[in-house]
């Protein structure tokens, strides 16, 4: 009787330490396993923030690279130059007539003793032409900017230096008066091509 109680626990206490061992690597297995998952998963999502970001840079790059190709193609291109050089061209020949219009009105409806006053209306009159001018380049681009960054502010203040002279000369001179404007419009048209170009 004894020795069938000492078998009994003997099976048991040897099944209860595999139980026990056996309790043991399943747990431990099951950690392995979830620090594994845990680990290819940091692994991928590291993966794709790096492919997100190397994705935007290249997009980036590749933005910059067409605006480039943009700006040195429609440079490249003679008929380009030669559209806008017609057009401006156009413009400022029609600026010319309209300053020998506005050197006539000066003289003859301002009171130009007042030197002051008149230059004021000269410039004025000189500006609210070039501003109309630029809002007619605002329609066209050449290499990827508007026709307007190609102008400059101080156009006007030629344009008003010759018509003040014109205006306070002292004698009257329609043809001269032509020929001084038709002048400083092609050194405007000179220098907003060299701009253009550079």
């Amino acid at each position: 009787m004894t020795e069938d109680v000492t078998t009994i626990a003997k099976g048991i206490s040897e099944f209860g330490m595999m139980a026990i061992t056996a309790a043991f690597f399943l747990i431990l297995s099951a950690g392995l396993m979830v620090a594994c998952f845990k680990w290819f998963k940091a692994t991928i999502n590291g993966m794709i923030s790096d492919n997100k970001t190397i994705m935007a840079n290249l997009l980036d790059e590749t933005r910059k690279q067409n605006e480039q190709l943009t700006d040195i193609s429609e440079g490249l291109r003679p008929e380009t130059q030669l559209r806008i050089k017609n057009t401006s061209g156009v413009y400022f020949d029609y600026a010319v007539e309209k300053v020998c219009r506005i050197i006539k009105k000066v003289r003859e409806e301002n009171h130009i003793v007042d030197r002051v006053a008149t230059r004021n209306k000269i410039h004025t009159l000189i500006l609210n032409l070039h501003e109309d001018r630029n809002s007619r380049f605002d329609y066209y681009t050449y290499r990827g900017k508007r026709l307007t960054s190609y102008t400059s502010p101080e156009w006007v203040d030629w344009v008003a230096e010759v018509v003040e002279l014109e205006v306070y000369a002292e004698n009257v001179n329609n043809g001269r008066a032509y020929t001084n404007v038709s002048a400083v419009y092609e050194r405007i048209k000179l220098d907003f091509y060299h701009k253009m170009n550079q």
